[in-house]
């Protein structure tokens, strides 16, 4: 038997079943080992009948009294009783006929299974049954439990499992001795072999620790790696002068914050290089992104070179265009700036186009616009992605190959990145976070709203628009659905517009309508011809509304924290108070993600927290979690992931050849391919 011998070999395993296996991926030998288990259940202390308490549960019995029989619409029950020495206790089995005959009388068996109340007595259903003579597959010890498909479950796979477990023996290492001997790593086939059947809880850490540590090491040494290339390239040198930088900073209507003022200071250094930059601004909502990145800008500006922002929606590229003009006006540089999005006119593309090539437009605000092929740069030295996980890879490579050569790239996000994720999936990126709020801003006030209360809810919302504040409410859906129960953002419009603010001037926005439909109710609600806007979540990133001071977030059980946090700080701009609503689907109490986000600010706490309850998929999105690749390492374990890190560091510097470690080499190599530059 080999790697390569496929699963429809092994006894047991037809054809019809292997077809089955098919569907989970899992051809040859090979593909079944690296089918890791999804979770366990510990059948492995084994307890005394008269010691028994409801739950999981394993004993060692004989059986006696075993009997099968046929009850309503053809359901078959089979009944016995189990005897330990110290009490008995009865075993029921549903649809399976043959327990009756295949049990033997006076046979010393292991038996695991649900210890619960049936028909007045305590019982134990379903159990998996397994002789003690027998080297146990599926009792008497930790079970691994795999996702299953119709027709194979986990029992079955645990049983091809243990035909093929005596290959690991004969694998290949995948990482150098030096660092199996120094972080006391157990070798790949013992890791292997143990993670599918632990002998003990200990075993199973250990083997969990031993290919979690692998799995960051790769990701690691391809952002390490990624990141070295990097450094080899040329890029354009974007001098430093500090009096513009001076000039600049006095023109402006606010004061920078100390952490502005030091990320600001990273990028002059970064550009003032030969070596291209890489870096992401990280900061929350209304932290001031924008204006570092003008900043960088300035610099390329005054030297006749270009800048590219790309944002990922046209209202966000439409502000920030509007955001930079302003901010460049009294250096006089404001006609250098230019919008390229998809709804511009053809001749006002052209136009732009032609700006474009020759140089006259010097810092190019647009959408996915600014990667097509009639985008022809003049001399591109810098590049600003907004929100920049919003990007794939493919689209941030393709603005990049505009310049020519390696340009110095510039990333932002208001999404909080816990510290283990920017060890991960932002390891080859230098960092700068912004986690001051500008001086004067007040704290949110955040409130969990039962909608029973929504009555008083709307008299308050009322009473500050009364005021002459204008207020967001944002809906999980555009139209109902019949398949999810949550509020939609047409039926809450027709609702509110109708009944409970008919006297007021209600907006409508959500992700289907066109973009200058978008951009003319923005346009309604910025010039506060409304004064309540209801939307989707198109309203989530980077929309600036002063006048805005409450939020209410409908459904909001509905939301991940991080997207609660962002849609938060999306009113309370000014020195004028702001205010969140957290309104409930139902009246049932609020789970823990609503409590934080209503007792913190901190969109950093929230974001480690989102992370453990949800994973980083809920985080950042389906495609960077499979990008991450990880399925054993607890991606909150910020301990190993800097072991990994580490040792990955030390691979490089005492140049280890990947060649040496083939499996190795073909992960890293899918990785550099997937992760966050390349």
């Amino acid at each position: 038997m080999k790697l390569t011998t496929p699963v429809v070999d092994l006894k047991g395993v037809g054809d019809a079943q292997a077809q089955k296996f098919g569907t989970l991926g899992i051809k040859t030998i090979a593909d079944l080992l690296d089918y890791y288990p999804r979770r366990y259940d510990d059948f492995s202390i084994i307890t005394p009948i008269a010691r028994l308490r409801p739950g999981m549960v394993t004993i060692q019995a004989t059986i006696t009294a075993a009997k099968g029989r046929y009850v309503r619409r053809g359901m078959h029950i089979t009944e016995a009783i189990a005897t330990d020495g110290t009490g008995s206790v009865r075993l029921i089995w549903f649809n399976q006929a043959y327990r009756a005959t295949s049990l033997k009388s006076g046979q010393q068996y292991y038996l695991s299974g649900q210890y619960e109340l049936s028909r007045q007595r305590f019982s134990i259903m379903n159990p998996s049954v397994e002789m003690v003579s027998d080297f146990p597959v599926n009792t008497a010890r930790i079970l691994a439990v795999y996702k299953e498909t119709k027709g194979l479950n986990s029992r079955q796979i645990r049983l091809a499992i243990k035909q093929v477990v005596p290959l690991t023996e004969s694998l290949k290492e995948t990482l150098p001795k030096w660092l199996l001997t120094e972080y006391k790593l157990l070798a790949r086939g013992e890791a292997l072999a143990a993670l599918h059947i632990p002998e003990s809880s200990k075993q199973l850490e250990e083997a969990r620790h031993r290919i979690g540590f692998e799995e960051v090491f790769g990701l690691s040494l391809a952002s390490l790696l990624n990141k070295k290339e990097n450094q080899s390239e040329q890029a354009l040198v974007i001098p430093f002068e500090v009096k513009l930088a001076q000039q600049f900073v006095k023109n402006l209507p606010f004061v920078l914050t100390s952490a502005q003022r030091k990320a600001i200071w990273q990028v002059y250094q970064d550009i003032d290089r030969p070596i291209p930059m890489n870096r992401l601004i990280e900061g929350d909502v209304g932290s001031g992104k924008t204006v570092v990145a003008t900043m960088a800008a300035l610099m390329a500006l005054t030297k006749d070179r270009q800048v590219a922002l790309m944002a990922p929606t046209e209202l966000l590229a439409r502000q920030h265009a509007d955001t930079i003009h302003d901010l460049l006006k009294p250096m006089n540089l404001e006609a250098k700036v230019s919008l390229l999005v998809g709804s511009l006119s053809k001749a006002q593309k052209t136009k732009a186009h032609a700006a474009i090539a020759s140089g006259e437009a010097g810092f190019i605000v647009g959408t996915h616009a600014l990667i097509q092929d009639e985008v022809d740069m003049h001399d591109l030295a810098l590049i600003v992605i907004d929100e920049q996980h919003r990007f794939g890879v493919d689209q941030r490579k393709k603005l990049m190959a505009k310049a020519g050569h390696m340009p110095h790239v510039l990333s932002l996000t208001a999404t909080p990145i816990p510290r283990s994720l920017a060890l991960t999936l932002y390891g080859e990126m230098d960092i700068s976070l912004l986690d001051e709020k500008p001086k004067g801003r007040l704290p949110i006030i955040t409130s969990i709203v039962s909608p029973n209360s929504k009555k008083q809810l709307y008299e308050s919302v009322d009473a500050k628009i009364k005021q002459g504040q204008q207020v967001f409410i944002v809906c999980p859906l555009i139209k109902e659905s019949g398949m999810v129960d949550a509020s939609s953002a047409e039926a809450i419009y027709k609702q509110l517009s109708k009944h409970e603010f008919k006297h007021r001037k209600v907006g409508l926005l959500h992700g289907k309508m066109t973009a200058d439909e978008k951009i003319a109710v923005m346009k309604q609600f910025v010039d506060h011809q409304l004064d309540l806007l209801v939307s989707t979540t198109v309203i989530e990133v980077g929309v600036d509304v002063p006048n805005a001071t409450v939020m209410v977030i409908e459904n909001a059980e509905r939301f991940g924290l991080a997207q609660l946090h962002q849609l938060r700080g999306r009113v309370g701009r000014d020195d004028v108070q702001g205010y969140c609503y957290l309104v409930l689907g139902d009246s049932a109490p609020p789970g823990r993600r609503l409590r934080a986000l209503e007792n913190s600010q901190d969109g950093f706490k929230l974001a480690e927290l989102d992370l453990t309850l949800r994973g980083p998929g809920a985080v950042y999105g389906v495609a960077q979690h499979g990008a991450l690749d990880l399925r054993i390492a607890p991606i909150t374990d910020t301990h190993l992931i800097l072991q990994a890190r580490t040792a990955a560091g030390r691979f490089i510097t005492q140049n280890e050849s990947l060649e040496k470690y083939p499996h190795l080499s073909e992960i890293v190599a899918r990785l550099r391919r997937v992760t966050n530059l390349n």
